[in-house]
């Protein structure tokens, strides 16, 4: 007897929209990469299959960047202009000393603004088996581009070697810079103002220390049949109507959402466990009033879910244990990284290239734009590791999504294809109070703060 699909995420019929778009088969017929509404303005392959990770863009009207990281083949980043015309072109390419001796590469970047100036931080993971398996992350001022950027600093933490697998940049509401990073068992919090001004002083009693800028660790609890021990992923955002910055992790056994306004004590809000289907969290993004959160986790075949925190945030339960709705572009692959420009979910979805969902009703969300950013072959499972967890074919792909809510421009890294902008019909940019919604997503307001988001 079949088991029906849907029964083996532990969804109930009807969980996984039928509305909307349909993605094409893939690889798609020639012409039908995308669907009529998504139109590419910008593609540029940047150098050898595999080679790209994550991608950043910047916020303000006068910097009009993209950072691209780069790992495995080419190790550091690029910086594209992205022309107003609609064009793109790389003016710049920062590869790690000896390059060739280090062994992994540089995974997301964030920017983030500071006193004035501009600073671009690239997170990067080395294996002990070559040099700098201690770095974290490697900080620049770009105030200059696009004719010059230099490096500012390196965050060391030695007791875990490896490296940042993600960071998160955050305005918090004390008024300081933040770097929440994935390290050991915690996600560790810097204070990227004493990170820069201790790197810019002529004593070096600070930099000795490697903890010097180190300001909050949030904690993953301790739960039963827990697949990771540390975070993989998280998103860190301002709540207005309760006045808390909220960190949104995934990882361990589910997701966790803290309230960190006080770094030095963070507190555990809502936990999501025991999902049908769920072992582990990876990435995990909220809508901006803090009710609603995609949750994925990092297998083939397994959906976006949608959950309402409500429940929990009112006190009705301490614990989230199942979905409200589902999505998938196609169910033999994997969707990745995503953004939250409500009602938009904007994905990076490996082979299924990009896609825009519709989730103004979480407990339905349907596709209302797509295109495929991959050239290679589809569902390709000849070499897949015998006896894995994961299928790991199945990660090649759109890799990493952003969005610059000035003007809607959509930045999609391929791991193969290199780097895309997109637009989408109707969507000229994104502020939430347009939708009745606090303004409140990954991009920051680095000159005000959160609290006048």
């Amino acid at each position: 007897m079949r088991t029906p699909f849907l029964l083996l995420f532990g969804l109930v019929p009807g969980l996984i929209s039928a509305q909307g778009l349909s993605h094409p088969s893939h690889p798609p017929p020639p012409g039908e990469r995308g669907s009529e509404n998504a139109t590419v303005v910008a593609h540029l392959p940047l150098g050898i299959p595999g080679s790209v990770s994550d991608v950043e863009v910047e916020q303000d009207s006068e910097r009009p960047f993209a950072y691209v990281g780069r790992r495995l083949h080419e190790k550091g980043f690029d910086i594209i202009h992205l022309d107003e015309s609609g064009g793109a072109h790389v003016i710049h390419r920062w590869r790690i000393e000896n390059e060739d001796l280090h062994q992994g590469g540089a995974m997301d970047g964030r920017y983030f603004k500071h006193e004035g100036r501009y600073y671009y931080m690239q997170s990067v993971q080395f294996r002990q088996g070559g040099p700098n398996s201690d770095v974290g992350a490697i900080i620049f001022d770009v105030t200059g581009l696009p004719e010059s950027f230099h490096e500012v600093g390196r965050i060391r933490q030695s007791q875990t070697p490896g490296g940042f697998h993600n960071t998160f940049t955050y305005k918090h509401s004390s008024g300081a810079p933040l770097l929440f990073a994935t390290s050991g068992a915690y996600a560790k919090v810097f204070d990227l103002d004493l990170f820069l001004k201790g790197n810019q002083s002529e004593m070096d009693d600070a930099l000795d220390n490697e903890d010097f800028a180190l300001v909050g660790r949030v904690p993953l609890p301790e739960t039963g049949n827990m697949w990771s021990r540390g975070y993989h992923d998280f998103y860190v955002g301002y709540h207005p109507a309760s006045g808390q910055d909220r960190f949104y992790g995934g990882g361990g056994s589910g997701y966790y959402v803290y309230d960190v306004s006080d770094l030095t004590a963070p507190e555990l809000l809502v936990t999501i466990l025991g999902v049908p289907g769920v072992s582990w969290g990876h990435t995990f993004t909220p809508s901006p009033d803090g009710r609603y959160a995609v949750g994925e986790t990092e297998f083939q075949y397994q959906p976006l879910r949608f959950f309402d925190m409500k429940p929990a945030l009112e006190g009705e339960t301490k614990n989230i244990d199942h979905a409200i709705g589902a999505w998938h572009a196609d169910w033999k692959s994997l969707a990745h990284n995503h953004e939250v420009r409500w009602p938009y979910l904007f994905v990076a979805g490996y082979e299924t290239g990009l896609s825009v969902v519709n989730m103004e009703d979480p407990s339905a969300p349907y596709t209302v734009a797509y295109y495929d950013t991959y050239n290679g072959r589809h569902n390709d499972r000849s070499e897949s590791v015998m006896g894995s967890p994961y299928t790991w074919n199945v990660y090649n792909g759109a890799w990493g999504v952003d969005v610059r809510n000035r003007d809607g421009l959509i930045v999609v890294s391929d791991m193969s294809t290199g780097f895309w902008a997109f637009r989408m019909d109707g969507f000229g940019g994104w502020d939430g109070r347009d939708f009745g919604m606090p303004n409140i997503s990954s991009a920051q307001d680095w000159d005000s703060g959160p609290t006048n988001q």
